[in-house]
């Protein structure tokens, strides 16, 4: 069993220029805004992005960020079982930034909710289309049923199928002009 290593962003900030920082967040809410100098490495591709996170875990150690810190404590936990060892920014992007720190954001980026807000208005939005659906024709109801079963099976596998599915639509994708995910794992192989 691995112990999580986590950092607030004051411990983190007097020591940032040690890290490679990896956000695990989607292209898009990357985009919206991210700690500076940070490579993009969605949590869904951290496997992929193994053997280039190991080398440079080599050279500095990791500090992997998200929204909120669920993410980057997860993609800490997945590299952990391959051997590489990360720590984790606790409150994630959202808590650097409200502690005052610098936020690098492209000139014209869009505003991204993080994946959490997107997941928990869909969630919502279909439990109640759901419902209201179920008053005019019984068998709706199942829709409110299904995501319920659905989320339950979320949080005991930790793990989110519709994130996965939201993280596809076009909002959530990175800008035309963002560094492609093979350029980041060059630069942090190099």
């Amino acid at each position: 069993m691995t112990t999580l290593t986590t950092l607030t962003p004051g411990q983190a900030t007097s020591r940032f220029g040690e890290f490679t920082v990896v956000d695990v967040r989607s292209p898009g809410e990357y985009a919206a805004g991210h700690l500076p100098g940070a490579h993009n490495v969605p949590l869904d591709r951290i496997e992929e992005a193994a053997d280039a996170l190991k080398t440079a875990a080599g050279r500095t150690p990791l500090l992997v960020v998200c929204a909120s810190g669920a993410r980057s404590a997860k993609a800490c936990g997945q590299l952990a079982d391959l051997g590489i060892e990360a720590a984790t920014l606790d409150g994630g992007t959202s808590a650097w930034a409200a502690a005052g720190h610098a936020v690098e954001r492209p000139a014209g980026a869009r505003t991204t909710w993080p994946m959490d807000r997107q997941v928990r208005l869909a969630a919502g939005s279909l439990v109640v289309v759901g419902f209201l659906a179920g008053l005019a024709w019984q068998p709706a109801h199942w829709l409110s049923g299904a995501v319920g079963a659905g989320l339950v099976f979320s949080g005991v596998t930790n793990t989110c199928g519709m994130a996965a599915l939201l993280a596809k639509l076009p909002h959530n994708r990175p800008p035309k002009d963002a560094v492609s995910f093979q350029e980041t794992l060059g630069r942090l192989a190099a």
